[in-house]
């Protein structure tokens, strides 16, 4: 009985070291199993929600060719979705391919190849998300749609037009926007004899400013 006693005891102590020895080995691998963290910036939006900016590109109006265009917008952010946005742009009409090739009277006038339009847009940002330019500064990006109504100049009359397209928005700070545009403006017109729907594409690029 007493060797029993004895043997279970031993047996005991030794069970304990073994479960003391594997307690300090796994408190010794989660030790080295800690990842550092890194540091990182994020440039994030301003709590100001009125967005002000400038843009430059090109416009292509439908048979008079492609042209240089600016355009000034206002906009205000809503909620982190939603933004509605203003925008005024000017841009002039090249020769018509007919003129072009038969040298033939002009179809307007200096001032009705301006090509001015103002317009009102409701836009949504659908994949807002980061951008990692270095391993310690990220910057936030978002990709919308945007569509909205107005009026353009053009040919001397002044045309009901409606907008649509995409862009994207790269915050370079909580004050400061990169902006890429494209856009298609559409009115019905019949400056070229016949009644139609002419697509004016824009691509656009430009900085915005907060505040």
């Amino acid at each position: 009985m007493e060797n029993r006693f004895c043997r279970l005891f031993l047996v005991g102590l030794l069970l304990s070291n073994i479960a003391a020895l594997q307690a300090a080995e796994l408190q010794e691998l989660g030790a080295d199993a800690e990842v550092e963290r890194r540091e990182i910036h994020e440039a994030l939006i301003d709590s100001e929600n009125f967005e002000i900016g400038i843009s430059g590109g090109l416009l292509s109006i439908e048979d008079f060719g492609s042209n240089t265009t600016l355009v000034a917008r206002v906009a205000y952010h809503i909620t982190e979705d939603f933004f509605a946005e203003g925008a005024y742009g000017q841009s002039e009409a090249g020769l018509t391919s007919s003129e072009q090739r038969f040298s033939s009277a002009p179809l307007m006038t200096d001032d009705e190849r301006q090509f001015i339009y103002y317009n009102l847009s409701l836009g949504l940002n659908i994949l807002p998300g980061e951008a990692f330019i270095t391993s310690g500064k990220t910057f936030n990006n978002s990709l919308y749609v945007i569509a909205g109504v107005g009026v353009t100049e053009f040919a001397g009359e002044e045309l009901f037009t409606i907008n649509y397209g995409v862009g994207y928005r790269l915050l370079v700070n909580d004050w400061l926007a990169l902006r890429f545009d494209s856009r298609d403006h559409v009115f019905n017109s019949d400056v070229v004899g016949q009644k139609k729907d002419t697509h004016n594409m824009e691509m656009l690029f430009g900085m915005t400013l907060f505040f």
